[in-house]
């Protein structure tokens, strides 16, 4: 055979066999993203998860090079923004956002359509956020200690104000009510901005809440905090004790979200995603917006996550026991 045609020959045959190879590498071997991420939420906008699920989408559209678009679906449960995920092609390009919230799904739902554990590829934590409670800045109260002494003074007398039932700032105020023994009405409101009039008004004696919901009612001095629920003072409020400061002994409450993909999506676009997030939320200016929204921006591993949601799961399905709180 002539030089020439053996050399196109060989040219050819070794195109063919990278062709070949490029074919059968793994998806998630070659570029990941290749186009714009949806991010589903199970909340509507607004909220403190959908702003820094907005935030975090942001960076890391610059870091990972394509977009990443928050898609809201609010619904019952979280099932409907579930669904999107779960049912997406496992490619990585459909997430969703994970929440304390998932976790008390599962133990309040006695059919929920779809399982976690089971289903959802875990990929980090965006961050940790504390509830608060707070008391008209008039209250004779200066202290979580105070109020719970005069429950036991006037048993049955005193109010707590939250949002609906089952959710966090309820099943935080209803785990309280559990811990310390206290015999208090906690009375659920339709939403936060109710809370604070009623709390302002005097109708209720203090509510359980997220701090951007009194954030402004504090800073003006109309309201006045008593603690937060974590388990260690927030970066935020350092003035400001936990509820085992104030002598309840094992009382925690942190709420959570982070971010999964559907089951079956390559474990290599899953370590992408949990690099490129936690090297955003190391950032100086996430971190610090974060703050101002009452959040710790806290990335982790998959496995971490999987492992919160599972211990999130048992507490508040053996606190919607005891509180007697009737399963959907």
């Amino acid at each position: 055979m002539h030089a020439a045609c053996r050399t196109f020959a060989f040219a050819v045959a070794a195109t063919a066999v990278a062709l070949s190879i490029s074919f059968t590498l793994p998806a998630a071997a070659q570029k990941y993203p290749d186009r714009p991420v949806k991010i589903v939420l199970p909340f509507g906008p607004g909220g403190v998860a959908d702003v820094t699920a907005r935030l975090v989408a942001e960076k890391l559209g610059d870091k990972l090079g394509q977009r990443f678009v928050i898609e809201n679906m609010p619904g019952a449960g979280g099932i409907s923004a579930a669904n999107a995920v779960i049912n997406a092609p496992p490619d990585g390009h459909t997430i969703g956002l994970v929440t304390n919230g998932t976790a008390i799904s599962v133990a309040q739902f006695k059919n929920l359509p779809f399982d976690p554990v089971r289903d959802y590829a875990m990929v980090s934590t965006i961050g940790t956020f504390d509830l608060v409670f707070a008391v008209n800045a008039d209250s004779p109260f200066k202290t979580l200690a105070d109020f719970i002494a005069a429950t036991k003074r006037e048993p049955g007398k005193l109010n707590i104000g939250t949002i609906n039932v089952g959710g966090t700032q309820n099943l935080g105020a209803e785990l309280l009510r559990l811990t310390a023994r206290l015999d208090v009405q906690i009375v659920p409101y339709r939403n936060s901005p109710d809370i604070v009039v009623a709390v302002l008004r005097n109708d209720m004696q203090m509510l359980v809440e997220f701090p951007p919901a009194v954030k402004g009612q504090v800073a003006d001095g109309k309201m006045r905090l008593l603690a937060t629920s974590g388990p260690k003072r927030f970066p935020a409020m350092p003035d400001v004790p936990t509820v085992s400061e104030a002598g309840v002994a094992g009382y925690e409450v942190t709420s959570w979200n982070g971010v999964f993909a559907p089951k079956g999506t390559r474990p290599e676009v899953i370590a992408i995603l949990n690099k490129a997030l936690t090297e955003v939320l190391a950032l100086p200016d996430i971190q610090a917006r974060f703050l101002d929204l009452g959040v710790v921006a806290k990335p982790s591993t998959p496995d971490e996550l999987m492992a919160l949601l599972k211990a999130d799961v048992q507490k508040w399905a053996d606190v919607i026991e005891k509180a007697g709180i009737e399963k959907k």
